[in-house]
């Protein structure tokens, strides 16, 4: 059972209140998202573009633009090599475009997540050698292409490493040293001795950056490529990174330029899944945009993606987009299976005494174990490996819990594996068959997780009661927008709130709708959208309960009411 607490944290909320025009709600919620000087509170309320930080301060920018100016004047030929997912893909198309603008014989390439995996390979070298390319240029990966970059020095190319993730260490003595590949520029904000002060940005974010500084220094116009920050959005949303600093900027102002996109591909896209545009949001993006730009990757090539992103006009675009959809939908059914034979394996063997997992279905299709990684995670609260069979062994994606670094976990027993990379929440991985028992037995052991560390725990920020709930409050949550990682939808919280009539709805019977009265007496609509049957079953038999919730207006056939989106339940 997830374990409520209240954030308590203490500040000056009245005179925050008064100086930034807020009610003491948003400065209560502020501070609970560790919003507190002056300068973050105004980056936070009013960011805008020009508040971004100089791209020039990252380690090595100044030396890759140099290097691309060079190769620009003398018509080498460039080649962008991208990732299969949405930030690979997006990235590609951001340093596609910016080269295309400098003046660059640019073209592109994307791995094919089964027959090449993950970033840079040899055979993409090889392939761009053969085809005259002077000079690779990465993105949203590079970082942890040690041999493949050295390879593509030994044939005489350039490489530029544009990347986000961890940089990879050895462990000596208790001592990290960190492993840098010998490309002529590496451009990673998660270099130790990289001073951008910034360090959350997706691949995308690092590739925009790069864009903007080349334009500068080609002494173009750099708001040329402003557009691009519309697929800075997608991507930052879509990869799953903290919605803080910069990257909330970039959220921001790309989700506002997205309802008004030129792209054509984005445009059928959003019309042929049924998108409001005008009341676009992080949802939209992550959920039903996202999935279908990743579906791509997994189930054919993430070309498709690419193209669609390029698509010349409407009609190409709308039949790219269909295509994408349908995927999608195949996805959903194979996540389905793959999720309810995980589960069955999890619940009758001792994995579940495991506070690692590591579930290993050998004929799950290997584009769709870090979705099933991120559901076993979510249900059973415990750092999560789903492995599957392939040509080369296994393969697979790990999900984790906030008290867990997997990328630091997986440093520990790097021998086991071929290949690895990733972060604290996420990871790649792929190894032997044979050695998967061993991998299983190994992180277990190493993993120090408490009780107490595989408990989930739901953070409230304050007990709102209902008589303080009005549209005003409701508008004025919108300035903390945009909610994602990093930077959570609020939650409000009641404690003896009598559930009258709950009642399941909906064509799916996935919504569920109730009365919520309080103490007082004061009475609010309430809806839920989780696992309604379960819903329905506890408030039955409670009848007074602590709910969570989030205010919102519903507007239903020109009529305007308060609903309360409940969240948690016990």
């Amino acid at each position: 059972m997830a374990k409520w607490f209240i954030n308590m944290k203490k500040a000056d909320f009245n005179g925050i209140a008064r100086k930034y025009g807020v009610s003491t709600v948003i400065a209560r919620i502020m501070r609970n998202r560790e919003v507190r000087t002056d300068e973050e509170i105004n980056l936070y309320l009013n960011g805008t573009p020009e508040d971004l930080y100089d791209g020039r301060l990252m380690k090595d920018m100044e030396c890759a633009v140099s290097i691309l100016k060079e190769k620009i004047a003398e018509e080498k030929k460039i080649r962008i090599i991208g990732d299969y997912d949405i930030d690979g893909v997006n990235s590609t198309y951001i340093l596609q475009k910016g080269l295309e603008l400098a003046g660059a014989d640019v073209d592109t390439d994307i791995p094919h997540r089964i027959k090449d995996g993950y970033g840079l390979n040899r055979a993409l070298v090889d392939r761009a050698y053969q085809d005259g390319v002077d000079t690779i240029l990465t993105c949203d990966n590079g970082i942890a292409a040690i041999e493949e970059i050295a390879y593509g020095k030994e044939k005489g190319m350039t490489v530029i490493v544009t990347d986000h993730h961890e940089v990879k260490f050895k462990e000596e003595n208790g001592v990290r040293i960190y492993q840098i590949p010998a490309a002529d520029a590496v451009i990673d904000p998660h270099q130790k001795d990289c001073n951008y002060p910034y360090k959350e940005l997706c691949g995308a974010g690092v590739a925009y950056k790069l864009v903007r500084v080349l334009l500068e220094e080609l002494e173009m116009d750099p708001a040329k490529a402003e557009y691009l920050i519309e697929n800075v959005a997608i991507a930052t949303i879509g990869d799953v990174v903290n919605l803080t600093g910069e990257n909330r900027i970039f959220v921001r102002t790309g989700l506002e330029m997205l309802k008004k996109t030129k792209n054509e591909g984005l445009k059928a896209l959003f019309e042929c899944t049924g998108i409001d545009v005008e009341n676009l949001n992080t949802y939209h993006i992550g959920f039903v945009i996202g999935p279908c730009i990743n579906a791509c990757g997994r189930l054919d090539t993430a070309k498709r993606a690419l193209e669609l992103l390029n698509a010349p006009g409407r009609r190409e675009a709308v039949m790219m987009a269909e295509d994408l959809k349908a995927l999608n939908e195949s996805r959903k059914e194979m996540t389905e299976k793959g999720v309810e034979r995980a589960v069955e394996m999890i619940e009758t063997s001792a994995l579940k005494e495991d506070c690692v997992l590591v579930v290993y279905l050998p004929d799950c299709h290997e584009s769709i174990a870090g979705i099933i990684a991120g559901r076993l995670k979510e249900r059973y609260y415990r750092p999560t490996f789903v492995l599957t069979k392939t040509e080369n062994g296994a393969k697979g994606s790990g999900r984790s819990i906030e008290a867990y670094d997997m990328f630091a976990e997986m440093n520990r027993c790097a021998e086991l594996f071929t290949r690895f990379g990733g972060h604290k929440l996420a990871a790649g991985l792929s190894l032997p068959e044979e050695k998967i028992g061993l991998f299983r037995k190994k992180i277990n052991e190493l993993a120090q997780l408490t009780e107490e560390d595989m408990q989930e725990r739901v953070s409230i920020d304050l007990c709102l009661p209902f008589e303080y709930i009005d549209e005003n409050l409701i508008a004025e949550l919108k300035r903390l927008e945009p909610f994602g990682m990093g930077n959570e939808k609020p939650k409000f919280a009641e404690r003896n709130l009598s559930v009258i009539d709950p009642r399941i709805f909906g064509k799916n019977r996935n919504v569920l709708k109730c009365r919520l009265r309080n103490e007082r007496g004061m009475q609010m609509d309430g809806i839920y959208f989780g696992d309604v049957e379960d819903c329905l079953k506890v408030m039955e038999q409670r009848k007074v309960m602590p709910l969570t919730f989030y205010p919102k207006i519903n507007e239903y056939m020109g009529k305007r009411s308060i609903q309360l989106e409940i969240v948690n339940y016990q």
